[in-house]
């Protein structure tokens, strides 16, 4: 028979007792996700956070990285937007290239991945070759061989001899300098046709198989249903490639070094000849952080449109 007296004095856990347990549970639980997470956050406070931290500041003085930083305001601003003509020149550019490029080389990278987006015996061979542009294209063995392609003697006016056409060199004519480093821009299209290849995939066959039910042809499957099913791998790339052509650099720093007259003077090849070639460290931070301020608005712009012609599945649509 059970003792009442002694089922009375069972002990209850404490509240507080058992709340501090599930406090040093937690925190124990978020140390070790610092811990995993603290090289990347290392390094973004020391690479990114810091030199930004210092580029704001810098960008509000007078420094040539020889003597000490002068304050000066937004001298370096009004500087830059009232006296530099070479500031609207490298935007121009900047922005020509980027509108030019960008469209064409995803148009191009898209083709090819609707014609890489099937069952071929050697398909993996051909993805790999179109791809390698990718990879070796900002090289300066590349910028050496583009030089030559369109050079006084190159390939290229080799080719237009054939056919009786007189060539130039199209690197150093003010006229075509800037068209030969926007093929030079196209030609690496593998980035983008790689994400396009992986988003043709993810379209399910059945909508296709319907569609030939209802007697769509193949321009008809293509153009109501592959493209505004890959809208968003559209958007995707869009952004990400424009976002590169605004800092685009490689190219026209090692082919034609901004010339010739200007016209190939891309906006951070005119940031690096200012910080570096002028030392005038303090006026290219500020030339840095109007770039940041135009690329972010224009990747806003991009948002905003998005609404209007990108289409999403799980939303039930736009």
């Amino acid at each position: 028979m059970s003792n009442p007296a002694k089922t009375a004095v069972v002990r209850q856990p404490d509240p507080a007792v058992t709340a501090a347990g599930k406090r040093m549970t937690s925190l124990k639980s978020n140390l070790i996700g610092y811990a995993f997470i603290s090289p990347w956050l290392i390094g973004f406070l020391v690479f990114i956070i810091g030199p930004m931290i210092a580029s704001a500041y810098l960008s509000l003085t007078h420094y040539d990285m020889l003597t000490a930083a002068k304050w000066a305001g937004f001298g370096n601003y009004a500087k830059l937007f009232g006296e530099d003509d070479r500031f609207y020149t490298a935007l121009k550019v900047t922005f020509i290239f980027a509108v030019i490029s960008v469209p064409l080389k995803l148009a191009f990278a898209l083709i090819i991945a609707t014609m890489f987006n099937g069952k071929h015996r050697g398909i993996g061979i051909y993805r790999t070759v179109y791809y390698i542009p990718s990879i070796v294209g900002g090289s300066v063995a590349i910028a050496v061989m583009w030089k030559q392609l369109f050079g006084d003697e190159g390939a290229v006016n080799g080719i237009l001899q054939l056919f009786g056409v007189q060539g130039t060199n199209w690197v150093t004519n003010p006229d075509t300098a800037l068209s030969t480093l926007i093929l030079l821009v196209i030609w690496q299209f593998g980035s983008p046709m790689l994400i396009f290849l992986a988003g043709l995939k993810q379209i399910p066959g059945e909508i296709y198989e319907a569609a030939i039910v209802d007697g769509a042809n193949r321009f008809q499957k293509y153009a109501r249903i592959t493209l505004p099913l890959l809208t968003p791998v559209i958007f995707f790339n869009l952004v990400m490639q424009m976002i590169d052509a605004f800092m685009a650099f490689t190219q026209s720093f090692l082919v034609t070094a901004g010339g010739p007259l200007d016209r190939t003077l891309f906006y951070a090849v005119y940031l690096y000849q200012t910080a570096f070639g002028h030392f005038e460290m303090g006026y290219a931070s500020a030339m840095a952080w109007v770039l940041l301020f135009i690329v972010a608005a224009v990747t806003l712009l991009f948002f905003r449109s998005a609404s209007t012609w990108v289409h999403y599945e799980s939303e039930g649509g736009r």
